[in-house]
């Protein structure tokens, strides 16, 4: 084996175990994938939850921290800066980067989708307010909806009605996760969930997590699961314009992380008395239900995309410069 292929063994390692560890859900359906594509996938993965862990102060997705806003403000700036050195053809300082960097060059990845995900965190970094659905629809965009982007980059796809479906199983997956996570983002000071929402039920958000609120709490994770739906039904749309085995390990994703939703509406007020996920055997049958999903889809004519569907800003790329750049600014000062 030549240094560049050892090298390459090693990034590819290291973003292997970052899934298996991070997402047991995505790293069973990135086995999906043809080989090359999944090599990217898992790439951009790790750099997703690299970015994700620094700024939470977490490991892998678990067990985040309160991180003050001196550091964390510092720790946004840093990976700002990493992310600019990507695309400008500097030297990068970890393996998240340096696989980030690969699939960049593989995959011609937008610099604007890196930096309005980034500008996604800067929203935790700000403690962005998110009065109404709105502001929170914007959030999951920023956060997954551009990562569908960058997925669907990777997976081949530059037409606009179907990047438009990426986005939306973005989105669709986003909802879901702030369902089932929002004890525990409550436990480190987040909340994703409208203000108006909270106010309707009388739920004070510094006492979020506590248990007195789980009926009501109940309450607001069934209409954020109800709003996913359509996303996840206008994602289906988009698996004919796949490659098969994408669309395969697509459709897999979607059905895992649909049904997550579904146990988090099953559970009623005991959603969050653990964390909700899908078991082996339930794994297995959703790859197999995926497959059906995705041979299904070929050759089908699909209606047209939603027009009452939240729409991803078709300009909102500047802003979320914008947004990154003042943060690491201020950060630096």
């Amino acid at each position: 084996m030549n240094v560049i292929d050892a090298h390459d063994q090693r990034l590819l390692d290291h973003a292997t175990r970052s899934i298996a560890v991070g997402s047991k859900s995505f790293a069973a359906a990135s086995r999906l994938f043809d080989p090359a594509t999944r090599r990217s996938a898992v790439m951009l993965y790790a750099w997703c939850r690299h970015c994700d862990d620094v700024i939470d102060g977490q490991e892998a997705g678990h067990s985040a921290t309160v991180v003050g806003q001196q550091e964390v403000n510092h720790r946004l700036a840093g990976l700002v800066a990493q992310t600019q050195a990507v695309y400008a053809g500097f030297p990068v300082e970890t393996e998240a980067f340096a696989a980030f960097r690969d699939v960049v060059i593989r995959h011609g990845i937008q610099e604007t989708y890196a930096l309005e995900h980034l500008s996604g965190f800067a929203m935790d970094v700000q403690q962005r307010r998110y009065d109404y659905i709105d502001d929170t629809l914007d959030y999951c965009y920023h956060v997954a909806g551009v990562v569908g982007l960058m997925m669907a980059q990777v997976m081949g796809v530059s037409d606009e009605p179907t990047l438009d479906r990426a986005c939306d199983l973005g989105m669709g997956f986003q909802l879901t996760n702030i369902a089932r996570d929002i004890v525990e983002d409550a436990r480190v000071g987040r909340c994703y969930l409208p203000r108006d929402w909270l106010e309707e039920l009388s739920i004070p958000e510094q006492h979020l997590a506590d248990i007195q609120y789980r009926d009501s709490l109940a309450v607001l994770a069934q209409r954020l699961i109800d709003m996913a739906e359509p996303f996840y039904v206008s994602a289906h749309a988009g698996l004919s314009s796949l490659p098969w085995r994408s669309a395969w390990a697509v459709a897999t994703a979607s059905g895992v992380y649909r049904e997550i939703g579904m146990n988090v509406k099953k559970r009623g007020a005991h959603a969050w008395d653990t964390r909700v996920s899908t078991t082996k055997l339930d794994k297995v049958r959703l790859v197999l239900a995926g497959l059906w999903r995705a041979v299904s889809s070929r050759g089908r004519r699909w209606p047209e995309r939603r027009a009452d569907l939240w729409q991803r800003p078709r300009h909102a790329c500047a802003a979320g410069r914008h947004a990154v750049s003042a943060v690491a600014r201020e950060a630096w000062k």
